[in-house]
């Protein structure tokens, strides 16, 4: 099994160290730089532009984080890299540029982001992009039909589930994943403890990290039943963390 200690090390800055969108926000080049300095890994999330390259933004609809009309996937990379985020004079960055600037310095987590008949080819692009990336990094989404291209067309770099809940579908709709070679989870904190995440860590040995985790109760949650957290709202080194 591969080592993914450097994935449950530090702790993880979602969509990197931005301050809740007030002049630093999410998924941009200046929260990952904030996150990279403090040596936070950082959890960032990608959509297809219409050209095929690989965009950081959470939303698949502009709106909030640009105060454009439309979608991602409806604009080329050159259109949506010209757009400002929250009215900052950060722009929306591509998968590359954020690695780029990372250089290594810190883990990356890139959550893939599907659209339904919209992102053909986002595995395979992020897969080729990550391939040559000299850092620590990972995948993972929410998205079972991206997770089952995973293992074809990003082989070799670590693959994880995004999941929640604690209902018994739920539950087994993620046990179903374990077929396609995953190598973590990140599960949502205020569902632990719950049997998906005690199989994978106890008897898969899976790392565990949980999101997104905002206050102490989280906190403890996840250092009881998981190996890390993805946080946002406040510096994990002021708090207690184990």
């Amino acid at each position: 099994m591969t080592d993914l200690s450097w994935l449950t090390a530090r702790p993880v800055a979602h969509r990197g160290f931005h301050d809740m969108n007030k002049t630093r926000w999410e998924n941009t080049l200046s929260a990952f730089a904030a996150a990279a300095e403090r040596g936070y890994a950082i959890e960032c999330d990608v959509h297809l532009s219409s050209d095929g390259v690989p965009i950081i933004i959470h939303d698949d609809d502009l709106k909030r984080l640009t105060g454009e009309d439309g979608f991602v996937w409806q604009r080329s990379a050159a259109e949506l890299t010209a757009l400002r985020v929250g009215g900052t004079s950060d722009r929306v960055p591509t998968l590359q540029e954020a690695l780029d600037l990372v250089d290594g310095r810190v883990p990356m987590v890139v959550e893939l982001k599907g659209i339904p008949g919209r992102d053909e080819g986002l595995v395979a692009r992020v897969g080729k992009i990550l391939k040559g990336y000299k850092g620590k990094a990972a995948i993972m989404s929410f998205d079972h039909w991206l997770i089952r291209d995973f293992p074809k067309h990003a082989p070799g770099i670590p693959a994880g589930l995004t999941a929640y809940g604690k209902d018994l579908k739920l539950i087994e709709a993620h046990f179903s994943m374990l077929a396609h070679e995953l190598s973590f989870t990140s599960y949502a904190a205020g569902d632990l403890p719950n049997p998906f995440v005690s199989f994978v860590r106890e008897k898969l040995k899976m790392p565990v990290i949980t999101w997104t985790v905002h206050d102490q109760p989280a906190i403890d949650l996840t250092f009881k039943y998981a190996d890390q957290m993805t946080f946002e709202g406040f510096e994990p080194d002021l708090v207690k963390v184990a």
